[in-house]
Parts: C-alpha cells; structure tokens; sequence
C-alpha cells in the first residue's frame, strides 16, 4: 500500500473527478477455508467455500505478508451508543471504496464500472455468485428494492443520499440484468464516484430484500398490524429499526438482518451489557492473493466500557488490539507512551484531513424565535468567538500544540482561505463586549445580558460526554463566554441520547463536532462548515432539509446568500473539470467568511492510534477522517495476529 502523505492528499483534490479503477492482484491457487468453517462444512452445515465465493472475488493484497486464520480483535465501544464508530471496522463494504492511500477509488462491491463523458451515466456490474451473510444471492434485485421500495417509496425516503441528487432532481436506477445496472442524472454528477465511496453513504449494498420484505407492505399485506405486535407505532417505525439505514445505532443493534461484510453481529450491542460481538461472514467475497478466504481474524470484540477513562486504562494493560477513537487524546499521549512496554503495544500516526479540533455551532434553526434571531446574527457569534483565549486552551488541552485557527482549509491547500481561517480569533474581551453592547444592552442582577423578552441569554451546548477533549475544552471556554454576559453552560450525555437530541433532533440551542474536511478531496466532498449541504451540518438542519427537498418536513428556507452558495455547490458536483470545481469552491469559501457560520479553535495536530505489537498489516501512517473513514480503506479484513 502507498504510503499517506498529506501532499498526496492534497494532490487528489485536484484529480480528475472520474477516477480510474485501481488494479487487483490476481491469483491462481485454489481457495481456502478458515479452520474455524472447516467442521462446519464436513458437517453438511454450510457450503464448502468454492460455492459460497462469487465467481470473480476480490483479491486483496496484504499491506505486509499474507496472514493466518483465527484469533479475535478486542476493541471497545464507550458508553451506550457511538456506534457509527463500527462502520470504520467493519462495515465499510460500497460499490466503490476509497484507495489505501485516499488517492482516488477502486471497485468493491462492484467488480467494474464506468461512467460516460458527460458524467450522467453510470453503468455498475456486481460480482456474479456473491451471497449475503446467510448465503442468500446479491443481485440487482437488492439494488432494485433499495431504490424503488426504500429511496423512492413515501415515507421511508428519509435517508439521506444526496450524492443521488445533481440538478436537484434525483437519479434514476435501471437494472440491465442480475449483475449490472444504470445509475442516470438529469445533470452532470462529476463527483458521484467518489461521493459513492464516502464513508457509510453508500446504503444500496445494505438493504437485503429478502430479508426486509417482510416488514414492507408491498411484499406482507399484514405489515402494519405485524409491526403493532412488536410494539412498533406502525410499520415505517419496524421498517427503519429493521433495515437500521436511517439511524447508525440501529444497524448494529440487529443481528438477525443479513450483511455483505467481513465480520457480522452476532451479539449486537445493547443484546448483553458487557460485550458486543461481531463474527466471520462464511459467504465473505474477498481473498488474499493465495486464495485463503478473507478476514483472517474470526471475531471483533468490543468490550462495553462506561467511559473513557476506562478505555484508557484497558488499553495500557494491553487489553485494546487497535483503537484511536475516544483514547487517542493529546492527554493521553505521555501515559500512553510510559505504557507500551506493561501492554505490548505501540503506536500509528494518523494525519488530520479536519477542520478544526472542535466546532462550536449555535442551532441557526432553533424553533424558539428570540433565540433563532440572536443566534443568527453575526456579530452574536463574532463576539462569542472573541471571548475565547485560544492559546490558553491550546496549551492547557493539546500541550502547547496547535495552530489557532477557524474551521477551515489548511494553509498549504490551493483553496486556502485567509480570511475564513483567520477572523475573530484574537482573543479580545472588550470588542466582543462592545458588539454585545449593542445586540443585547440590558444584563440582569448577575450580569449575564437579556433578549428582547427580559429573559436571561443561556446558550446550552449539549455535548456526547465520551469526547474528553470537548469537556476539557468547555471547562476553560465556559467561564470566558460567562465573562463577557453570556450564561453559556455545558449539557453532556450519553452518545446514544446525543444521537436523538442532536442529530435525529431541532430543539437544541449548540452542540459542538470536529470533523469536515480540510484540504484535498475531503474539502469537496465534506464542506459541511462551509455551507449546510448535509445533515452534518448541525448549526443549520432546516436549511440543509430544504436543500435536499424544500417540500419535506423540517425544510427551512435558507437567506439569499446561503441559497447561493448551495447552488454553487450543485455547480461544484456537476463539474467534471478540476479547475472549474476549484474556482466555485473558493467562491463557496468566500461565501463562508461572510456568513462566519461556526467558530473553532484550532488546527488539529496530527494524532495517534494504539495498536499491540503483534497485530500484523496495519498501516503505520493512515488518513484521519470519518468520510475516508480511518482505518477501513486500509483493509482491516487483512489484519491478523502473528
């Protein structure tokens, strides 16, 4: 595997938007089966593996040496929810799949495809004979059912998928067999390859009809009464739990739903309180290129630990195979280090493709009008911005480390920005004071300043409490917001219940995130801090609704200039020329500066993993970021134990 620089990164930013597809290696030998499915087979109890293999699989070259079957991966979920964080071990299986190295992407679920010059024709060919994780077939009808009787059907079309979207209109799928269909725009989606590969977007290779069916009306006329049985309020609620492709959480709390990955649940989280586990997928499509039947580890177990500090402490008794999310603060780093003989562990670098270390969004939408009105005023979120001593905070939190900055490009990107990484970042009490002044001219007995209606101004970020770096970050910001009058105060919770009161909610007044992309292709494809185009973009969740579909519920008609710079976006998607999606994007950016939507702090410093010594193949440096989403483009399933 290439190594990950960032000027590599940098450099595919400016790539043609239709990437080529990268070579496999081929290999000659007979396929082999894992010793853990050998009993199994001789049993009669499944297939040998010549006939649960498709006809074409992947072959998958391993980072360092071929590896062996057997031995577990123990990992840990923190808390009750953070479940997205599994897509990143073993559920990132799309058509497409980013390049080891994030320089473009190579076919996946797909064996082949090809898009037409004007880039509003894509032609996909599955791999002929591969099964779901139950041994049923793959097919075009699974694409099929996706598209006509999820995506399209009234009421379960809730989910996303705007790299389906060009010209505000959505695609259109039309099979041409059992293996290969069209995806057609009315518009020029110039992106949509590498949009197709961001992260756990891609939901048409996750929804197996055979299973769902069940639970659709179309197919099960007792649909509705079935699911008041089982407690659900109809059948769209048992639908979207069953199918789990509206709510992250839901996908991996279902181990009876069949799956295309490597690993699958077997003990789904929340099942028992102490463990999840996900095993070897016998019907797995992938191979090493001596034909031994991929994964070579048999299970992950993640271990269901109460907080970060715990994690910490299992991972300095060696009790973590491979971990960055939730342990790798800069905090952690010196105790880490003094540990890695007592747990046999060492470390991986991980390079930042962020926009800021954390993200301070006020909801722009809040339902509450007072509060809508002040948090939509500019000069409301200058002064806030003005009120923090960033180098304070980055020598308490990150040691000293950090370039003080706005959610922004970096400066070695060609679409770096100045005045976007720059404004309201010096640290400047009395200005920020004097705008107030002039917003918000009454305080209270306390001092803290009142809105239009004589109440108190409090802004409550409500936080997941598994983000150490956040609740370190909040206790030294909370008292330099409170110091110019504004009662800002810190609200955390669980990630599960963060989930539904942020990301699935409205009726929040400011949370805070750290992800987005920064320079290269994540800058493109993840702006979400630059204009509200995805759900991501949680300062602004009616805008982006009526982005996507100013009709649906919770659609918020955006100002002008906001409503221009998502159409220059479009522009952006549409454009097969590099240099065309540059210009627009640094208009997009200029854009950004004015409306100065969310405030930072930081540039994050390259990060770290913690990995045991005798974890083999897995790459010393990687890409950090959720869309590539580290470590899967690196093929966990090529992971073994020496």
């Amino acid at each position: 595997m290439p190594e990950f620089t960032r000027r590599n990164f940098l450099a595919a930013g400016t790539a043609a938007a239709l990437l080529p597809c990268f070579p496999f290696h081929g290999f000659a030998a007979e396929p082999v089966e894992p010793d853990v499915l050998k009993s199994l087979v001789e049993a009669g109890k499944l297939p040998p593996i010549a006939e649960r293999l498709p006809v074409n699989p992947m072959v998958v070259k391993p980072l360092e040496r071929i590896g062996r079957h057997g031995g577990d991966w123990n990992s840990a979920i923190v808390g009750g929810g953070s479940l997205s964080m599994l897509f990143r071990y073993q559920a990132y299986e799309p058509l497409l799949r980013y390049a080891p190295d994030w320089s473009g992407v190579v076919p996946n679920v797909a064996e082949h495809y090809e898009g037409n010059a004007e880039a509003t024709e894509f032609t996909f060919r599955l791999r002929k004979g591969m099964k779901w994780s139950d041994g049923a077939p793959f097919t075009t009808e699974d694409i099929m059912f996706w598209y006509e009787d999820i995506f399209s059907y009234e009421g379960l079309n809730d989910v996303g998928q705007n790299h389906l979207m060009a010209g505000g209109k959505r695609a259109r799928f039309e099979a041409v067999d059992d293996v290969t269909f069209k995806v057609l725009f009315e518009k020029p989606n110039g992106l949509f390859p590498l949009r197709l590969a961001w992260a756990n977007d891609d939901q048409t290779t996750r929804a197996p009809k055979h299973y769902l069916k069940q639970f659709h009306p179309k197919y099960n006329p007792k649909a509705e009464e079935e699911a008041k049985a089982k407690g659900a309020s109809g059948w769209i609620q048992l639908f979207q739990r069953e199918a789990g492709l509206v709510v992250d959480n839901e996908f991996f709390q279902n181990s009876r739903r069949p799956v295309i990955h490597a690993w699958k649940m077997t003990v789904a989280p929340g099942e028992t309180t102490d463990r999840a586990i996900a095993e070897r997928n016998p019907y797995y499509w992938k191979v090493d290129p001596e034909g031994n039947q991929l994964p070579y580890l048999d299970r992950i177990v993640y271990q269901m630990v109460s907080d970060p500090q715990v994690l910490l402490l299992k991972a300095m008794q060696g009790e973590i195979d491979l971990m960055d999310q939730y342990i790798a603060t800069p905090a952690n780093r010196a105790v880490l280090y003094d540990a890695q003989q007592q747990g046999d562990f060492g470390f991986y670098t991980l390079n930042s493709t962020e926009t800021n270390e954390m993200v301070f969004q006020l909801n722009l939408n809040h339902p509450d009008e007072a509060k809508r009105k002040l948090f939509n005023n500019r000069d409301f979120r200058a002064a806030l911005s003005m009120s923090l001593d960033r180098q304070a905070i980055i020598d308490t939190v990150f040691i000293g480390q950090g370039t003080i900055s706005q959610p922004a490009i970096r400066p070695e990107d060609p679409l770096y920005n100045e005045r976007l990484a720059t404004q309201f970042t010096q640290y400047d009490p009395d200005a920020a004071n004097a705008l107030l002044d002039k917003i918000l001219p009454n305080k209270d007995g306390e001092g803290f300043r009142l809105d239009e209606n004589g109440r108190r101004v409090t802004v409550i970020f409500e936080i997941d409490q598994a983000r150490a770096t956040f609740l370190d970050i909040f206790q030294l910001a909370l008292p330099m917001f409170q110091a110019v009058g504004v009662d800002v105060q810190m609200r955390t919770m669980d990630r599960s219940l963060w989930e539904v009161r942020v990301r699935q909610g409205i009726e929040y007044d400011a949370t805070a995130h750290r992800f987005g992309g920064n320079g290269g292709i994540a800058a493109i494809l993840d702006p979400r801090y630059f204009l509200p185009n995805t759900t991501e973009a949680l300062y602004a969740k009616g805008w982006q609704l009526w982005y996507r579909d100013p009709s649906s519920s919770g659609a918020i008609e955006p100002p002008q200039p906001v409503r221009e710079a998502l159409a220059l976006y479009d522009q952006v998607l549409g454009s097969p020329d590099p240099e065309e999606q540059k210009r627009l994007m640094a208009q997009i950016l200029e854009s950004a500066a004015d409306q100065f939507y969310v405030f930072g702090i930081c540039l994050p410093s390259d990060s770290y993993g913690v990995v045991k010594n005798d974890m083999v193949n897995v790459a010393k440096t990687m890409p950090n970021s959720w869309g590539y989403p580290t470590p899967a483009p690196a093929n966990p399933e090529t992971f073994f134990k020496a």
